[in-house]
């Protein structure tokens, strides 16, 4: 039975925050769901939906409310649009987990395949016993000692979304781990006092089916890189992130015919073609979640200038999204972000790297580092994706001896 929402009159700036933090949740419960072939963590997936679905209603009201003259109406389009494109994410996501819920077949290999996505998400309880118990996430420091970072806490049917540094862990705490893997299993050891087993890597069955696997992962890497551009792009009113997430989604498209092509020639030699049906499923809700981050920057590539009740959550963030490009001899020309310890001069972490492509052929296209490591090579003309502190902005437009396009 659908919830019953009535109108509370509650802040457009916080309900916009609320729906991205759990858009963003979604999609790395999603596909942690698939991995993890969890039906625990899929029904979380559905709850979240059911959530978003009441904040897209409150969301809806209180800009009605707000909008009296023809003018309040042009001003809060773009904003309509931003909850209208993070319903499409909400909704995408769900169709993922429903993949896990009601057994819709997926090769074997998917679930090996999956955690190469540079970074693996697992979902691990606090150990009474655990040394974690009662901690602070600073005190523990794990993203700076390991590269794991707590993304989300669910504490007695509760959520905690993007936990600070002063967020305790208590026990039965179920907590969302982000990173390496070689570092997600000491810190899943140290949480849960159990062992951390990664999934058995079975071998495609054919090279078909190897390449449309490796295709869908690109896609939901790229796919989740471009939701967060987006939402950065129409925070800091950035025409440079946007256009970023413009690049991404026409990559995602390519991406999705080479993966219709792969798939069907697999479907030709595998000894069971139904077991394809998930991994379509998969591939269709990854393009939907890029076509909906397009649509969230969309007014900002439109030129549409962002509404004051977003410029007012921006004034309240110490976080800022930026896009750098590094120039031949600056301190990163040459080397790698291990090397030049980007995320500890800095403080800015890189989330992707684009590699421009300069050759004239019509159908080249630039290369992407999605979620890029320490071994990651820096070269002139390559465009850096970061997030961090503000301060950590200027000492990152500094390594890269160019002029900041940070907002």
């Amino acid at each position: 039975m659908a919830r019953e929402v009535d109108y509370e009159p509650r802040s457009v700036k916080r309900l916009l925050a609320e729906m991205k933090d759990i858009a963003e949740l979604m999609i790395d419960l999603s596909y942690s769901a698939v991995l993890l072939d969890s039906d625990e963590v899929a029904e979380e997936v559905l709850q979240l939906e059911s959530e978003m679905d009441v904040l897209q209603l409150r969301t809806h009201m209180s800009l009605l409310m707000a909008s009296r003259t023809p003018d309040d109406a042009e001003a809060l389009a773009p904003v309509l649009g931003i909850v209208g494109a993070t319903e499409k994410v909400s909704d995408a996501t769900g169709d993922i987990a429903k993949v896990v819920l009601e057994d819709i077949r997926l090769p074997d290999a998917i679930r090996a395949a999956l955690p190469e996505a540079v970074e693996t998400l697992v979902r691990a309880r606090v150990d009474p016993d655990s040394r974690f118990a009662g901690e602070t996430l600073g005190g523990l420091n794990l993203e700076t000692e390991t590269g794991v970072r707590a993304i989300a806490i669910r504490r007695a049917g509760e959520w905690i979304l993007n936990p600070e540094r002063e967020t305790h862990l208590e026990p039965a705490d179920v907590v969302l781990f982000r990173g390496l893997e070689e570092g997600i299993a000491g810190v899943y050891q140290s949480t849960t006092g159990e062992a951390y087993v990664p999934p058995d890597p079975p071998e495609p069955d054919t090279p078909d089916l190897e390449r449309a696997m490796d295709s869908v992962v690109l896609m939901k890497n790229m796919s989740e890189l471009a939701v967060d551009l987006a939402y950065g792009a129409v925070l800091f009113d950035s025409e440079a992130l946007a256009e970023e997430v413009l690049n991404l989604e026409a990559e995602v498209d390519a991406l999705q015919s080479r993966f219709e092509a792969w798939t069907l020639r697999a479907a030709g030699r595998v000894e069971d073609p139904v077991s394809l049906r998930g991994l379509v499923h998969l591939a269709r809700s990854t393009e939907v979640i890029s076509d909906a981050a397009l649509e969230i920057s969309e007014g900002v590539l439109r030129g549409i200038a962002s509404h004051p009740v977003i410029a007012e959550a921006v004034s309240e963030s110490d976080e800022v999204l930026v896009r750098e490009r590094i120039a031949a001899g600056s301190d990163l020309d040459g080397t790698t972000l291990g090397d030049a310890m980007v995320k500890t001069e800095t403080g800015m972490r890189v989330i992707g790297v684009r590699r421009v492509n300069e050759a004239s052929a019509a159908d080249e296209r630039d290369d992407w580092v999605v979620s890029p490591g320490p071994n990651t090579e820096l070269r002139a003309e390559n465009v850096l994706l970061a997030k961090g502190p503000r301060t950590g902005a200027d000492r990152l437009r500094e390594a890269c001896g160019e002029t900041s396009d940070a907002q």
